[in-house]
């Protein structure tokens, strides 16, 4: 049912200090919701108290149960994440925002050695991307201190106990309601224009975007266990359809999406990278190409930006610093796009990588590694990928869809300084679901591959290094799996010779790549012992943990590589780079630099691509000497660690994984 017909103009202010006055005598009912357990079952009460708490929180501010569930569904999924702040500062299961805190409690990890050019024809660039100022953050990053204001719960309240996050979010969708003039409706078609105010967006495509997810989730409906292990339940409503009208009384700018390559299922801006010179023949911050026709696509890089948004669109604006395709807001899911795909952007730490992919940048400020990310930027990044990968011929997999953390060092030398986002903490297995391709189990146990797919949330080894050096990290759900060099958790890590040239062990830090695995990855088995699976890595027999009732892995087939017969070890490449008698006079022979790993006789790595060996010779702002140079020496890109590589055709036999 609709509210009363009374013009909700004259009555909203006078209604608002009256349900505040009762919300603020009745907000403390929330809070025990997640406390102690009533009679009856233990658990049974334990796992309904979120539940029992948007209930109550829905009543005592008159939002629809639906809208709030819905809402919080796209901020958080519904969990609480341990009071952790997300990449933009959100808290709790409706993601209030409260940056200045985070920033406060922020490590502000630094970038590293990484030239994101990854090319020595021009000289490095070693961006430096600076944390804002309280002063620099928008509303969109404030929104828990509001709540606070309107529930009057303390600001920590809000941020650690779940309970009173929900009470915050539904005082921030009745306060929305209520300032555009719309009475609190027990009927969810009535909250379009509240939904779409409080995704913080200030431009009506994005808005929209967010309420119609929110719709398409109460349309739907949603059940799940959350990271607390809280059963939570959305019954749908599948004839539901909302007020759009009220969207265009919030007062929002219009923004354009003409020259973008984006879905339309997605919000998206055209803000471009320059294209400039600057002092003596430098130019930046990214080349022009004639992508795919000189050269095709073959990755696409997932990163986090550690920056704000509006931090961010400043650093890709200047032509100094470097550049990516496109970036993602956090908390709405808006994208704007900087480089075109037929122009090569500076991203990757990896020029041939850079030569041959699309960079995605999700807005991610804190640069904590342990942080995480709102289901509405992961939903936004997924049309956004299934589109590119669909337009280019791009499979969906995880030697295509890359991290940042997967993409190789070029040298020996750069692979210490290599990035190492998004991190443990991105939900792979949830993403590649979103884009339509989740991961399963391909092959029975004699298929001599594996796919790494651990349960996220309830597999959560132990990091240290998120916020202090070598201080243990908060338990969270991980996309990633240890390895040690026995079948027992008490023998040491697998070592990284590349991350550590003198041989020290692998640590357990939070950005150590050197001695784990993530969800989708898939490597050849080597050997089994009971709960323990080895494969082969960085040349080495590397065992993890694979529990047959909390499996991290399933079995698989497909193509791998070994050494040919006749050599006992081959070398491995971080990029696949033509011959020199390729090169055409002009263009300097680029070194095919091997990297200090060796893949050794007897083992096996599984196949991604065969490819030509290619070079994009770019160095000048002028283009007319930049040339693609294609080899006739053939590649197979391999997952040989955490990261890809790639190993000369001509060194390896390809041979179905069974045998």
């Amino acid at each position: 049912m609709r509210g009363p017909a009374t013009d909700p103009r004259t009555t909203a202010g006078h209604r608002r200090a009256r349900r505040t006055a009762g919300a603020l005598a009745s907000a403390a009912l929330l809070l025990p919701l997640l406390g102690a357990a009533p009679s009856g079952s233990a658990a049974q009460a334990s796992s309904a108290r979120l539940q029992s708490a948007f209930a109550g929180a829905a009543a005592t501010y008159h939002v629809p149960q639906s809208v709030l569930l819905a809402v919080s569904y796209l901020q958080s999924r519904w969990d609480a994440h341990g009071g952790a702040p997300s990449v933009s500062g959100g808290y709790g299961p409706m993601h209030l925002t409260d940056a200045r805190t985070a920033i406060a409690g922020a490590p502000h990890h630094s970038e590293g050695t990484e030239d994101a050019r990854g090319d020595s024809s021009r000289a490095a660039l070693h961006p430096d991307t600076k944390v804002p100022e309280n002063s620099e953050l928008p509303a969109r990053l404030k929104t828990l201190t509001k709540a606070a204001e309107l529930t009057g719960l303390p600001a920590e309240q809000l941020r650690t106990d779940p309970a009173a996050n929900v009470a915050g979010g539904a005082a921030l969708l009745a306060a929305a309601q209520q300032d555009l003039g719309e009475p609190l409706s027990d009927d969810a078609a009535d909250w379009y224009g509240a939904v779409a105010r409080f995704s913080g967006a200030d431009d009506s495509a994005t808005a929209a975007t967010y309420a119609d997810d929110v719709y398409e989730v109460i349309r739907g409906g949603e059940q799940r266990s959350t990271d607390a292990g809280q059963q939570v339940e959305l019954a749908a409503q599948p004839g539901l359809g909302p007020d759009k009208e009220q969207l265009g009384r919030a007062g929002l700018r219009t923004v354009s999406a003409a020259g973008t390559e984006c879905p339309t299922t997605v919000s998206c801006e055209w803000i471009p990278a320059p294209y400039e010179e600057f002092g003596e023949g430098d130019y930046g911050n990214h080349d022009l190409g004639d992508r795919p026709a000189s050269q095709s696509i073959k990755y696409i890089v997932i990163h986090d930006t550690e920056g704000t948004w509006d931090g961010v669109l400043k650093m890709v604006q200047d032509p100094t610093y470097v550049s990516w395709n496109y970036t993602l807001r956090s908390t709405d899911g808006h994208i704007a796009q900087h480089v075109k795909a037929k122009d090569v952007a500076w991203h990757a730490g990896n020029w041939y990588v850079n030569a041959k992919s699309v960079g995605l940048e999700h807005e991610g400020f804190l640069a904590s590694p342990d942080a995480w990310y709102t289901e509405e930027m992961y939903r936004s990044s997924a049309r956004l990928v299934a589109y590119l990968a669909k337009k280019y011929g791009i499979p969906l997999d995880r030697q295509h869809i890359l991290g940042h953390d997967n993409v190789p060092g070029t040298t020996t030398s750069t692979i210490p300084g290599m990035h190492t986002d998004p991190g443990p903490y991105w939900d792979w297995q949830h993403y590649f679901t979103l884009l339509g391709h989740p991961f399963r189990s391909t092959a029975k146990a004699v298929g001599g591959l594996v796919t790494v797919l651990p349960e996220f949330t309830a597999n959560r080894p132990a990091y240290t290094g998120c916020v202090t050096s070598g201080e243990p990290c908060a338990v969270h759900g991980s996309s990633e799996v240890r390895l040690y060099s026995a079948a027992s958790e008490t023998s040491p890590l697998i070592k990284d010779i590349g991350l550590r040239p003198g041989g020290a062990d692998s640590t357990i830090d939070v950005n150590d790549i050197g001695s784990r695995v993530s969800t989708g990855q898939r490597y050849a088995v080597a050997g089994r012992d009971g709960d323990w699976t080895a494969i082969w890595y960085l040349g080495q027999k590397a065992w993890f943990k694979n529990p047959q009732k909390q499996p991290t892995a399933v079995n698989a087939s497909g193509l791998v590589v070994t050494p040919r017969t006749g050599l006992t070890e081959i070398p491995v490449y971080g990029r696949a780079y033509p011959e020199k008698e390729a090169y055409p006079t002009g263009v300097p022979v680029q070194s095919v630099s091997p990297l200090p790993y060796k893949l050794l006789a007897g083992q096996e790595y599984a196949v991604g691509d065969k490819v030509p060996g290619e070079y994009y010779y770019a160095p000048t702002f002028d283009t007319a000497p930049h040339k693609v140079v294609i080899g006739k020496d053939m590649y197979y890109e391999i997952q040989f660690g955490h990261r890809v590589a790639f190993v000369r055709a001509a060194d390896v036999r390809v041979l179905p994984s069974a045998s």
